[in-house]
């Protein structure tokens, strides 16, 4: 099929309303509408959806939108019918569906209404669906969150890896786009081969958002006042605060709540009519803050999201990176801020032990979560870490807490050897708050009933705080030479580059440790 570039532009403003293409839309679409395989990395709020959307509405027969979740899918279905007038130019197609509901979606493609099918992998392993798709005219598949189907992926979806045959079940000739926000190099291989089009045309945008702040804070004991503080700087502003679980959700909705915080709880534990009554009251401004759990975010078009807080360690750089690019989509300024502490590494790991996946799956797991320790305790520019992470790289940002307020760094080996001791003479058996309390000499129960007051290194490190012990575990954390014994509930162990500061073949430059509330505020 052949459409002429003032086509396209004349559709875009038809359907959607906009006089210009943004990025790289416009090649990509062009690639598409020619027939040809196309694979496009573009992060979150470079405008995917429109890549195959439009397409799909100027193409003969019905698009299939492979997507993981059913609430993106309602969202997408909701947007496209209300740019189109139509309700049936876009359908869902899943477990949500009665039988009267699917038979009236299987008309509205047989009759050519529809031009859009959203559907889940698993629906695709039906013969009932893949007998009817066959039957009728496909423009194309587009894979949505393609990242799922590797198992490089941070979140692999086995489903997804039969696609390829299901695709060729449908039709010979389909052409597939495939569409992801965060896909290293290894996950962007995997993609093109898992698909079966590693001769598609590939775009690629920049993952740089240089209207993005990058900071990360340890958590304090004061945690709840520190958001609040945040929260109330920004006041009348859009924001996101994520947190690990619905009952942290709850807790820190009601605190800001109680502090004259408009704000409102997010999570999947919510029946289906509060989350669509809480999402609508985020877009229509309703409430300024949305607290929630990852939940919350996909397939949500707000523009102006002013900030998003982390209140504890992401799951992965690519989850990070995700929902971080939920902020500024604008294009004007917007902050993102990471409060982690190693309670949340622990738990983390613990989440991926006892997670499905096998011991390959862990361990890429495990691995996601070193490189996001080692970006929250990195000494320089956040931004030129993160995006490397992603094959990527640029000059320092200018725009992060470590640009505007370079840390410190010292020779830390004579520190490093006497926590690197205190572990090794208690066994290498126990976590961070009773090892520190041994090096601080202070004489808990649990310390004196083990007898470690009695241990040559009570007491040697009484010259520095509890707060530069914690930070100093963080970064030998972060440098690899300790980890966390799960079996041993949460012991700290030393790896063999650890062990080598301890013998004095190494040393440890050290981030000068530095309270937060001292630091210099961004301008």
């Amino acid at each position: 099929m052949s459409i002429k570039e003032i086509d396209l532009h004349s559709a875009l403003k038809t359907y959607f309303g906009f006089s210009k293409f943004k990025g790289l839309q416009e090649d990509v679409i062009k690639s598409l509408v020619a027939g040809h395989n196309t694979f496009v990395i573009m992060p979150t709020g470079g405008g995917k959806s429109l890549c195959y959307q439009l397409p799909a509405l100027i193409k003969d027969g019905t698009a299939i939108i492979v997507s993981p979740l059913i609430a993106l899918m309602k969202n997408q279905v909701d947007a496209i019918r209300a740019v189109s007038q139509n309700d049936g130019v876009a359908h869902v197609l899943n477990s949500s569906l009665n039988k009267t509901e699917v038979k009236q979606v299987k008309d509205d493609i047989t009759n050519g209404i529809t031009k859009l099918l959203y559907v889940a992998p698993e629906s695709l392993t039906k013969e009932e669906y893949v007998d009817f798709l066959r039957s009728v005219t496909i423009s194309f598949m587009a894979v949505d969150e393609a990242h799922c189907i590797s198992e490089w992926g941070h979140d692999f979806r086995p489903e997804y890896r039969n696609l390829k045959h299901i695709i060729k079940r449908i039709g010979d000739n389909i052409p597939i786009i495939g569409l992801t926000a965060t896909a290293t190099p290894k996950v962007q291989e995997d993609i093109l081969k898992s698909l079966d089009i590693t001769d598609a045309n590939t775009f690629k945008a920049s993952f740089n958002r240089p209207n993005l702040y990058y900071e990360v804070r340890p958590k304090t004991k004061s945690v709840d006042s520190d958001i609040i503080r945040f929260v109330k700087q920004n006041q009348g502003k859009s924001g996101i605060v994520y947190c690990l679980s619905r009952k942290r959700v709850e807790e820190l909705a009601q605190v800001l709540q109680v502090n004259g915080v408009k704000a409102v709880p997010y999570h999947a534990g919510l029946d289906a009519k509060t989350r669509v009554k809480h999402q609508d009251m985020f877009l229509m401004e309703d409430v300024d803050v949305v607290v929630a759990t990852i939940a919350f975010g996909m397939g949500i078009d707000k523009p102006d999201i002013r900030f998003v807080v982390h209140t504890s360690l992401p799951g992965s750089m690519e989850a990070f990176y995700q929902e971080i690019g939920r902020a500024g989509r604008d294009d004007h300024a917007a902050d993102t801020i990471l409060l982690y502490g190693l309670d949340d590494l622990v738990k983390r790991r613990r989440m991926v032990e006892q997670g499905a996946g096998d011991d390959g799956h862990k361990f890429r797991e495990n691995k996601r979560l070193d490189a996001l320790l080692a970006y929250c305790e990195a000494s320089g520019c956040r931004k030129k870490a993160l995006l490397s992470y992603f094959g990527e790289e640029t000059d320092k940002c200018g725009n992060c807490d470590n640009c505007i307020d370079p840390p410190e760094l010292f020779d830390g080996t004579v520190e490093a050897q006497i926590l690197l001791s205190a572990i090794t003479r208690t066994g290498e058996y126990f976590g961070r708050v009773h090892v520190v309390d041994v090096i601080l000499g202070s004489s808990t129960d649990k310390v004196r009933k083990r007898n470690h007051d009695k241990l040559p290194i009570f007491g040697k490190g009484q010259e520095h705080s509890k707060e530069f012990w914690m930070a100093l575990i963080r970064q030998l954390f972060a440098s690899g030479d300790l980890y966390i014994d799960l079996v041993r509930h949460g012991a700290l162990r030393i790896t063999e580059s650890g062990r080598k500061i301890l013998s004095g073949e190494k040393t440890f430059r050290c981030k000068k440790i530095i309270s937060p509330k001292s630091k210099k505020q961004k301008t």
